[in-house]
């Protein structure tokens, strides 16, 4: 005899006697836990299907241990943009042990209902003083208010130039370049010079080709930067 089975969000085929490792359950170890929802059963001779579970069918099982998964290793990594991110991941499970598959008669969970809140005593009008009229506040004369003027140039994405990437952009952009045509007439050496001050992982950085391709970019000319991407490894010439 054997089931399909709903457990902590996902579906088992299990029998009795078998071990399954199943997402963490807040069940203590050694303690017993029950499945209500139970979608198929197979008793050798028929199967019910339920709609969508079987009324009054559970599976019953014992908490043996709590423990986690093997190490997933994930990795992240956008090309030509100096991009890489590594994590791992280790899922927390727990270890049961099927003892019974109740066909009929099994009772369900019954979820506590929450308790109500109490009745408000209903409140005691107070009887309000007198209110006295304050004297007219003079209003406070106005500030001349300063016209800010904002540019409403949009930044361009500089990650589009080979050799930048997400954080170097944004280092850009507090430095007042925000444009194509900003990296395109701003000198290497003051390139080298942000770089730097923005610390010692972005000071070895190559930034020699980073004008020529935003040039290409600002004019607008995208089939010959992406030739030119294309030959040259690494935006370094």
């Amino acid at each position: 005899m054997y089931a399909i089975v709903e457990m902590a969000g996902q579906q088992f085929k299990v029998a009795k006697d078998q071990k399954v490792y199943v997402h963490r359950l807040q069940t203590e170890e050694g303690k017993k836990v029950t499945f209500n929802n139970v979608l198929l059963l197979d008793d050798g001779k028929n199967i019910t299907i339920g709609a969508p579970a079987i009324d009054g069918a559970a599976v019953e099982a014992k908490v043996i241990k709590h423990l986690r998964g093997d190490k997933i290793i994930v990795f992240h990594k956008k090309r030509r943009k100096g991009y890489r991110k590594k994590n791992g991941h280790r899922q927390s499970l727990t270890e049961i042990i099927i003892e019974s598959i109740v066909a009929k008669g099994a009772k369900k969970s019954v979820k506590a209902e929450p308790r109500k809140a109490a009745p408000k005593k209903e409140a005691v009008a107070k009887v309000a003083a007198p209110k006295v009229k304050a004297a007219p506040k003079k209003a406070a004369p106005k500030k001349a208010t300063v016209k800010k003027t904002v540019s409403k140039a949009k930044p361009d994405d500089l990650k589009k130039v080979e050799g930048i990437g997400p954080k170097i952009a944004e280092i850009f952009n507090n430095a007042g370049i925000l444009t194509f045509a900003d990296l395109a007439k701003t000198p290497v050496k003051k390139l080298e010079t942000i770089l730097a001050e923005a610390g010692s992982r972005y000071a070895s950085k190559n930034p020699g080709s980073w004008p020529k391709q935003a040039k290409m970019a600002a004019d607008g000319k995208w089939d010959e930067l992406k030739k030119w991407q294309d030959e040259v490894k690494g935006g370094i010439e």
